[in-house]
């Protein structure tokens, strides 16, 4: 990674200026495309855009409402009552026009008449800031003024193939991962870069994941039933903060991925739902446009607008915030028509299955053009079901994203490590069952906050045994994360084992750090990010077969896995052995794939991560007795409840 200094600010593709000319903003063919579907750039000109038409300064306004019949600007300099500031129409459904000395900070809605004479007020799906919630009014903002300073790490990111490098995640809900010690509710986004900048690289992630940012009226949502696809939520400042937010982890070498919500929004007045007294955005009928789950309404993808919108806020967070990639929520609900559904609750689609056709091009449309508008972006999937090609290129059938949560590794993994151990001989298949289907996709490993919440309880707590087990099991459990085939992905508290489930209302528990085996698992995910970074036989050949080998995975009676990690050519590799029991494993012979000293680099027991310090001495070196299939073997000491990599520097490929 290249270093990262002051750098000149990265070209901006179509400024929004000040001094913008508004008299050029809108032509026919920008109203033809969106009624196409496929205008991804709407933000340049719906919405609130800051500028001058005719030599006077002010704000052109512009919002889609095919249906209502009268459409105003409300704000304070006409006492937010309907017709002191009307918009005009246009045959394609967009009202506009020009509000002169309207600047930047000042509040607003539309107001829209239905065509039954209703009044409603609704917030700008456009706008580029909110209001602090509770209060809900969009916000004029001009978002030309901020310099950024990570064209080096923009530039980079271009050439960088992701699927070969280490990704090691850090998922964070800023509001609850650290807060004020002044009686604020909330750090700002500067705060927040500062402190969660010197913590990311203490431990050594490659990048954060924030849960959503964009603006969202209840807490209690964590930020998954959003408002604003285009402003990023204003209880931590301004757009401008959040850009410096971006723009500090970039130049100290962290990527930022972001959660974004495509699968539906929620029914709160002044949003989406109903915008124009009808359903605009969501489909008319609730067995296609409302989720029972979550009572919220579901996009109706079929219509252009709405594929427009949403296109054009995944391109805007790429294009004005520079983030490095997007982690697209509740997938799965998006390809099933039937998606949580009892029979007769749902519509099939024209053919008579239960495909979601619409939101199937959707998501294709969706990644070929972030993909290919913006090289080196991730787009990741959290789906959650067998369907086949998540991650595949859509030119060869698939969907498109670059990667996809593997939520059966996270299933299988937490179910065997909650099994007391000595029934786990029982179920050695739940962890070995993962290397057949492992590089059907390409596999995000998730640890993340949907299993620390709703009575779940916190990682630690679900260890079983005693205390001293919890950590050990826990320092297990990460080990293997970190070890088998794909990218981790770490929810905040986890890496030193907050006991108590995540609140959103708090922050994560760290008077624990004070504490020497909660500061000892810390720095061993610290160890494990070093080594997996530095260690290309960890992470070469996550997606590809050739990068993992069985030792064996049939030693049941001791509960004990050994397998290969190996780079391309084979030129490193790395051995790992998990002990999954409490009992030391002394004098346990294994297959090695070449002959030489195998070091060993990460001991999950060791003292300073709070372990027994069961181990071999620095390592042990090969002998040429035939084991596991393998002409070379090694005699170690399994720690109890613990993992062994090791390292030998004269690998070759194996036989």
């Amino acid at each position: 990674m290249p270093t990262l200094a002051a750098a000149p600010p990265m070209p901006r593709s179509e400024p929004l200026a000040a001094g913008r000319d508004l008299s050029q903003i809108e032509s026919p063919a920008q109203h033809s495309a969106l009624a196409r579907g496929l205008n991804c750039t709407m933000y340049h000109w719906l919405g609130a855009q800051v500028g001058r038409l005719g030599g006077v300064q002010g704000t052109r306004f512009a919002v889609w409402a095919p249906n209502a019949s009268e459409v105003c600007v409300v704000c304070d300099r006409n006492g937010w009552q309907h017709g002191g500031f009307y918009l005009n129409s246009s045959n394609t459904g967009i009202w506009s026009g020009f509000y002169p000395e309207v600047g930047p900070g000042e509040t607003y809605k539309f107001s829209l008449r239905t065509k039954w004479g209703e009044v409603i007020e609704k917030a700008d799906p456009y706008a580029f800031a909110a209001e602090h919630p509770p209060r809900t009014a969009s916000v004029v903002y001009d978002l030309s003024r901020y310099e950024w300073n990570d064209s080096e790490w923009v530039q980079h990111r271009r050439s960088v193939n992701w699927f070969n490098e280490p990704i090691s995640i850090y998922e964070v809900h800023i509001g609850s991962w650290r807060r004020p010690k002044d009686g604020r509710t909330y750090l700002s986004y500067r705060e927040i870069a500062h402190q969660l900048v010197d913590y990311v690289r203490e431990t050594g992630f490659t990048h954060i994941q924030l849960m959503p940012i964009t603006e969202y009226p209840f807490d209690g949502s964590w930020g998954y039933q959003a408002t604003g696809y285009f402003a990023p939520t204003s209880r931590h400042g301004s757009p401008d903060e959040f850009r410096y937010f971006v723009d500090y982890c970039h130049q100290h070498g962290i990527g930022v991925l972001v959660d974004w919500v495509p699968a539906h929004f929620p029914t709160d007045a002044h949003a989406l739902g109903r915008f124009d007294g009808t359903a605009l955005y969501e489909h008319e009928d609730a067995r296609k446009g409302f989720h029972p789950d979550w009572n919220t309404y579901i996009y109706n993808y079929g219509r252009n607008e709405v594929r427009s919108f949403l296109l054009s806020s995944a391109r805007f967070w790429c294009e004005q915030y520079h983030v490095d990639g997007l982690r697209v929520d509740a997938v799965a609900s998006m390809l099933y028509l039937d998606y949580s559904r009892k029979h007769g609750e749902w519509l099939p689609n024209q053919f008579g299955g239960r495909e979601n056709i619409e939101a199937i091009q959707f998501l294709r449309d969706l990644n070929t053009t972030i993909h290919g508008e913006f090289p080196g972006v991730l787009m990741i999937a959290e789906e959650s079901t067998a369907w086949g090609g998540v991650s595949r290129p859509v030119y060869d059938g698939g969907l498109g994203f670059t990667m996809k949560w593997d939520m059966g590794w996270m299933n299988d993994s937490l179910r065997y490590i909650r099994r007391d151990s000595i029934h786990r001989r029982h179920h050695q298949n739940e962890l070995s069952f993962r290397m057949i289907y492992a590089f059907h996709e390409n596999f995000v490993l998730p640890l993340s906050h949907d299993e620390v919440v709703h009575g779940k309880h916190s990682l630690i707590s679900q260890m079983p045994g005693d205390y001293w087990q919890k950590f050990a099991n826990l320092r297990l459990l990460l080990g293997y994360q970190y070890t088998t085939p794909g990218k981790p992905l770490m929810f905040m508290g986890g890496e030193f084992g907050q006991w108590t489930e995540w609140n959103h209302d708090g922050e994560i528990d760290w008077a624990l750090l004070d504490f020497d085996k909660h500061d000892g698992l810390r720095r061993y995910v610290g160890d494990l990010n070093a080594a997996y970074r530095r260690e290309k036989s960890l992470h070469e050949l996550d997606f590809d077969p050739a990068g993992f080998s069985w030792i064996h995975a049939d030693d049941a009676h001791n509960s004990v896995f050994a397998f290969c990690r190996h780079s391309k050519q084979h030129r490193e590799s790395v051995v790992v052995l998990m002990n999954m029991t409490p009992v030391p494993r002394p004098g346990y012979r294994v297959g090695v794939p070449a002959p030489g000293f195998y070091q060993e680099i990460v001991n999950s027991d060791a003292k300073i991560y709070g372990g027994s310090d069961v181990g071999n001495a620095g390592g042990a070196r090969s002998e040429p007795i035939a084991m596991h299939g393998r002409p070379q073997s090694i005699v170690l000491t399994i720690p109890p409840l613990g993992m062994l990599i090791l390292k030998c520097a004269a690998v070759q490929k194996e036989a």
